[in-house]
């Protein structure tokens, strides 16, 4: 299994150095968030990364979860490693002081998150769906909500879970069956079946929260009818003391192609008991608070896959000989050459490399979006920054997981025939990672999102906050001859993106099938251009500093020859999915159902 390494200096480049998450957080109010004690929280996360969660990945793998009896039970070392991770205060890291959290921002907390997350996405994914448990009550709910449910979410005591998916219901919510029935006390009765619920039971926590959507008998059908409720293992009196047992039970387990560490359960709810959150009929718009924070979430787990598969590459391509290099010898001491010296083991590193880096700081800046919405007391501001949110999230929660699973593809071929050997781990990095591209919501539901919500329904208004950033940095790089090969492709790719846009919405009015048609295709021509922007802005800072005379030369020229490959490597791959565009929808749709033959 390779060995994780947190990246440390990286993740103090991109907060630091790239986002000033000094001035940031000063300029927010939150006045705790120094930078001793930032470098301090993100040495501890660390070592507990390294030390207790990632030994573990394997292992989790190995054994994965076991079901009796509705009794789920994780993998040797999770609930002590757990344990670990309460006592240390992780959980209450950027949730509010009223409900025992310590009040730091949302973006010193994602970046802790990743590194969870490399180590050991199954593991990770345990504390990590609490968080949008927790936005969702605090953004929804009551007071008295608030006060019976927050505080052992908060310090960890309870974890939490989101309610969705049903047997003959994934993406279309509107079809869900669970109902919900009020009762005389003014609490419902919540019966029926989901699926796919991550961490929906497991022996880590005393009490697990689920977050569900039901409907209430007479509600409208389709989205329209859509509650949403707390539904607790086991009741919860009002001063948020555990009560009797509720009716929820896990009805099985999953066996999955990954995240063997992480119970995937069938939840059933017979007679359970729920709160509802907000008013009857508006659960969807309540459950994007959770599904939002989890999309970024898994963004993150792009990067952090992306990162690990190249650890493990890296250290695997500078030690493995074979053959020579074709330009000379440059191992004369040894039999052969590490295939680190060849093109195409080049090729495939420097793209884990990129886009670990790149997805990074994309990561690493909507997080700093989210300490805006939160904290932010410009509504000017606050706006500007929410909107930037809504067009980059998509983006950011497609491109990234699909990007980190061709990277863990890259570590499996970098490795060869080792590579799909269980005992190096890169196939499981793989195997887990492709459920990124899948929940909250498949690439194909963030390009609709993407293009027929946010742009399509706004007429393009949604992009004019962040494409001003864009057009910004560029005027203000132009005249400067160290960054032309960064900023006239850039400038290129932008007014492109623009004309796409206004190709799309042109077929679209003729056509609607045209908006299904591109929209993967947008999304992922939107990713390139938006990494490439960050690594324009990175490549700045890495001349800056060198300029100035910094003692690390090498990082900093290291950071500029990895903009260079992006430009040059990466960025081109815009231009095909732009031909895809272009030709339309026509050939997509040519074939009648029937025509599908085998």
């Amino acid at each position: 299994m390779p060995e994780y390494k947190a990246p440390i200096r990286d993740v103090k480049f991109v907060m630091q150095e790239l986002l000033d998450c000094e001035g940031h957080y000063q300029r927010l109010g939150y006045q705790d968030a120094s930078i001793d004690m930032v470098d301090a929280i993100i040495a501890e996360a660390a070592k507990l990364t390294e030390q207790v969660v990632a030994p573990l990945n394997q292992i989790g793998d190995q054994q994965g979860c076991t079901w009796k009896d509705g009794v789920v039970t994780t993998p040797d070392g999770f609930k002590e490693a757990y344990a670990q991770y309460v006592e240390g205060g992780w959980p209450t890291l950027s949730q509010s002081e009223e409900f025992g959290g310590q009040g730091l921002p949302h973006s010193l907390n994602i970046s802790i998150a990743e590194m969870f997350s490399s180590a050991n996405h199954s593991f990770a994914m345990y504390p990590g769906l609490s968080h949008g448990a927790l936005a969702t009550i605090e953004a929804h709910g009551t007071e008295a909500q608030k006060l019976q449910f927050m505080p052992n979410l908060v310090e960890g005591k309870w974890t939490g879970t989101m309610c969705l998916t049903e047997p003959h219901c994934g993406t279309d919510l509107g079809m869900l069956r669970t109902k919900a029935e009020l009762q005389a006390d003014g609490s419902y009765s919540l019966s029926g079946t989901k699926i796919f619920i991550s961490a929906g039971e497991h022996d880590l926590s005393d009490n697990i929260v689920h977050i569900v959507i039901a409907r209430i008998p007479g509600a409208p059908e389709g989205n329209k009818g859509i509650s949403l409720f707390i539904v607790p293992k086991f009741n919860v009196n009002e001063d948020g003391t555990i009560s009797d047992r509720n009716g929820v039970n896990c009805g099985s387990i999953e066996h999955k192609m990954g995240i063997n560490g992480n119970a995937t359960c069938v939840i059933n709810f017979d007679g359970a008991t729920g709160h509802l959150i907000g008013e009857p009929n508006r659960g969807l718009k309540c459950m994007f608070t959770f599904m939002n924070a989890a999309r970024i979430g898994v963004a993150s787990e792009g990067v952090a896959a992306a990162e690990a598969s190249f650890q493990g590459a890296l250290a695997y391509a500078k030690d493995r000989l074979q053959m020579r290099s074709i330009s000379g010898v440059k191992n004369p001491n040894g039999p052969a050459d590490p295939i680190i010296v060849h093109p195409d083991v080049r090729r495939m590193l420097l793209t884990q490399k990129s886009i670990a880096e790149g997805g990074r700081a994309l990561i690493s800046y909507l997080a700093q979006l989210v300490d805006i919405g939160h904290a932010e007391k410009d509504e000017a501001i606050k706006a500007d920054a929410e909107t930037k949110l809504a067009l980059l999230t998509p983006i950011a929660k497609a491109f990234l997981s699909e990007l980190g699973f061709e990277c863990t593809s890259h570590g499996v071929q970098i490795f060869g025939g080792h590579g799909f050997i269980k005992e190096w781990g890169m196939e499981q990095l793989m195997r887990d990672t492709k459920i990124s591209c899948l929940y909250e919501g498949t690439t194909g539901i963030q390009a609709l999102d993407l293009l027929a919500r946010k742009i399509i329904g706004t007429n393009g208004e949604v992009l004019k906050p962040f494409s001003k950033d864009v057009t910004v940095f560029c005027q203000q790089n132009m005249d400067n001859p160290a960054m032309a090969e960064f900023i006239k492709p850039i400038m290129s790719y932008a007014k492109e993106w623009h004309e796409l846009t206004v190709l799309i919405g042109g077929k679209a009015m003729k056509n609607p099938d045209e908006i299904g048609g591109a929209s993967v295709d947008y999304l992922m021509y939107a990713g390139y251009v938006t990494l490439a922007f960050f690594w324009a802005k990175m490549a700045k800072v890495a001349q800056d500093k060198l300029a100035a005379g910094t003692t690390e030369p090498a990082f900093y020229e290291a950071k500029i020859k990895t903009a260079q490959f992006f430009m040059q490597r990466m960025l081109p791959r815009a231009k095909g999915h732009a031909a895809c565009i272009a030709n339309g929808v026509d050939s997509m749709m040519a074939l009648d159902s029937e025509d599908f033959a085998f």
